[in-house]
């Protein structure tokens, strides 16, 4: 779809009304970063946001589910009297995780997206130079941003993985004690807190090892 641009009479504002129309009626990626490459928002800049909001999600997801841990360690000490209570709490710290869970996995694929862009329009670049030395300074940028980039996503996704076990874990618990509201639940909810605490723990370390990863790679990229 092309995009007309009327910088005339609040033309600037007509811009950006047409970007999201391109995103809302298109999707199409290819669109909406020409659209910006008009307004000097280059994918190198889109990249850099990207990685920064997948790391702010990575930080809420550990902030819910350190939250949601406190909430399951404070369940298995209830009385019998506030079973039901607890319940909808679990169940609320539940529903959060999994929230939190899909916005990583979003601002991860939001990530790869404009990269696979980056990475293709850089490379189609290389053929451009007539200076052979800017020509082999730029390739080697390429491949050292690429590799660079490769590490953090897999720390990424290893963390995103991670997340899985945990969330089912919650929920076998979370659906156990919605169908058993008594003592002998709480019990055996228990059993589980060890188990949850540990994948938790993991889960954790994970993320913590990508939002470093993140932070290096934006002050690569950034140099």
């Amino acid at each position: 779809m092309r995009i007309l641009t009327v910088w005339a009479g609040g033309g600037l504002k007509v811009f950006f009304l047409l970007v999201v129309v391109v995103l809302l009626v298109g999707g199409c990626s290819d669109a909406y970063y020409g659209a910006m490459e008009k307004v000097g928002v280059h994918k190198r800049d889109i990249m850099v946001d990207r990685v920064e909001e997948a790391r702010d999600s990575q930080e809420d997801a550990q902030e819910q589910f350190t939250s949601a841990l406190e909430q399951f360690k404070s369940v298995v000490s209830l009385k019998e009297t506030d079973i039901k209570k607890a319940y909808d709490r679990l169940n609320a710290e539940y529903e959060n995780s999994v929230a939190a869970a899909d916005e990583v996995t979003t601002r991860i694929d939001k990530v790869e997206d404009v990269a696979e862009a980056l990475f293709e329009e850089w490379q189609e670049e290389l053929e451009l130079y007539q200076n052979r030395e800017y020509k082999l300074s730029s390739r080697q940028k390429l491949n050292k941003t690429r590799d660079r980039y490769q590490q953090m996503l897999k720390k990424m996704h290893r963390a995103e993985k991670s997340m899985e076990p945990v969330l089912k874990i919650f929920r076998d618990n979370v659906l156990f004690l919605k169908h058993n509201l008594n003592a002998q639940a709480i019990g055996s909810l228990q059993g589980e807190f060890a188990s949850l605490q540990n994948e938790i723990g993991v889960l954790l370390d994970r993320m913590n090892a990508a939002i470093a990863s993140s932070d290096e790679f934006i002050k690569e990229i950034k140099s």
